[in-house]
């Protein structure tokens, strides 16, 4: 018989701020730990089950916490919260986790609970961080980080105004591959930079014959789903943090596929876009262009892709790798429809060796943050980036609606 996990709430007379008292214990070594509560609301999802909870807190308590100097660590010590206390159960014996519970308001309520994260779906997930300010919490959650621009706003100026510090997840930063062209960029690789391509997705399958990959919400547009929504978020901090800032877009959704299978085996209507087809004029003249599809097969390296090119050189990126050509390495094909092509394209590129260690990207956020909340080290990826987010998402869909450019206004 599995072992019942009960739910615990650790006693702590530390407060809000971390301070080297009930929080933090002298190791045989002399070690010094500090152990932050961490509320994590929502990860019975699928995301936030892997990459927050088994590959990043998890990980990180396996290691044994974050290395702050010789002398200190950062130890998490999360409580699960959600809705579905056998959910709860079964995370806990899988990740090892002791603490959880059904009560958002008594782990609010906890002062050794100091930062509160969510990875609720989107239309939960202002609700909690608003109750999390008000309790005096740090916050760092997912994206989207609400349900319009406005809202996203007000989230971050109570964050502000209450003084706790805040961060929105933006994973693909951490991606090697995007690393990598990062790398190429500060190197000089490209010379100036000309355009950006990215392709994204994969095919989900409808629910009927084959089980959907994705949960049913994403395909409706009351439930706050959409492509539009979800991929421009990523967009938007990838190309302002790696190539530059946004200036207008020009976006299409569509609905390719009109009814689905639900969780339950019951058909339902796509109401929300499951492609989007966008293009992006940014600074320095640059111009992006991103497929956002859960209507396509894959036939290239990975199931995200960007190619760059420049005028002194080009690279392609999956979510690991990256194949780059230089100028000297580039083949001079003539257009000829009625031969055979002489060129094999591929062999002009070389993939960039391994340089470097990389980790989990989702992790290494999670480390940057909670030394943020412990040191404060600086964290440039609050609440305001992921307004950002919200807002070219919504330009996008203005862009569609009207089918005309949109202007992005600083924020």
């Amino acid at each position: 018989m599995a072992q019942k996990t009960e739910v615990a709430v650790i006693p702590a007379s530390v407060g809000n701020t971390v301070e080297k008292t009930t929080a933090t214990k002298k190791t045989e070594n002399k070690m010094s730990e500090h152990k932050i509560g961490i509320i994590m609301n929502g990860v019975t999802g699928r995301m936030g089950t892997n990459q927050h909870l088994l590959r990043s807190i998890a990980e990180i308590i396996k290691q044994g916490g974050v290395k702050i100097s010789s002398g200190e660590t950062i130890m998490p010590d999360p409580i699960l919260i959600g809705r579905d206390e056998q959910k709860l159960r079964k995370l806990c014996l899988l990740s090892g986790v002791k603490r959880m519970g059904t009560d958002l308001d008594k782990a609010l309520a906890d002062p050794h609970n100091i930062i509160y994260f969510d990875s609720q779906t989107t239309t939960r997930r202002a609700d909690g961080i608003k109750k999390a300010v008000k309790a005096g919490k740090h916050i760092y959650c997912e994206k989207p980080i609400a349900a319009s621009t406005k809202e996203a706003m007000e989230l971050y100026q109570l964050c502000k105004n209450a003084g706790v510090k805040n961060g929105v997840v933006q994973d693909k930063l951490w991606l090697p591959g995007i690393m990598k062209i990062k790398r190429l960029i500060e190197q000089g690789f490209f010379g100036k930079i000309l355009s950006v391509r990215g392709e994204f997705g994969y095919w989900v399958f409808e629910g009927d014959s084959i089980p959907a990959q994705r949960p049913s919400w994403n395909y409706r547009k009351e439930d706050d789903g959409g492509i539009i929504v979800d991929m421009l978020c990523h967009w938007r901090y990838v190309l302002d943090s790696v190539f530059g800032k946004v200036k207008a877009v020009s976006c299409l959704g569509a609905t390719h596929i009109p009814e689905r299978i639900d969780e339950n085996g019951k058909p339902y209507r796509c109401t929300a876009d499951d492609a989007a087809y966008a293009t992006f004029e940014l600074e320095g003249d640059i111009i992006a262009q991103f497929n956002s599809s859960w209507t396509v097969r894959v036939r290239r390296d990975d199931l995200l892709t960007l190619q760059v090119d420049g005028t002194k050189g080009s690279a392609v990126a999956g979510l690991r790798e990256c194949y780059i050509q230089h100028y000297g390495n580039t083949p001079k094909p003539v257009w000829n429809p009625d031969i055979a092509q002489p060129i094999n394209f591929f062999d002009g590129w070389s993939k960039i060796p391994e340089q470097e260690q990389y980790d989990n990207a989702f992790k290494v956020q999670w480390e940057l943050f909670l030394k943020h909340v412990v040191t404060g080290e600086a964290f440039p990826w609050d609440l305001r980036e992921g307004v950002k987010g919200i807002q070219l998402a919504e330009k996008g869909l203005e862009s569609w609606e009207k089918r005309c450019w949109v202007n992005i206004p600083e924020i």
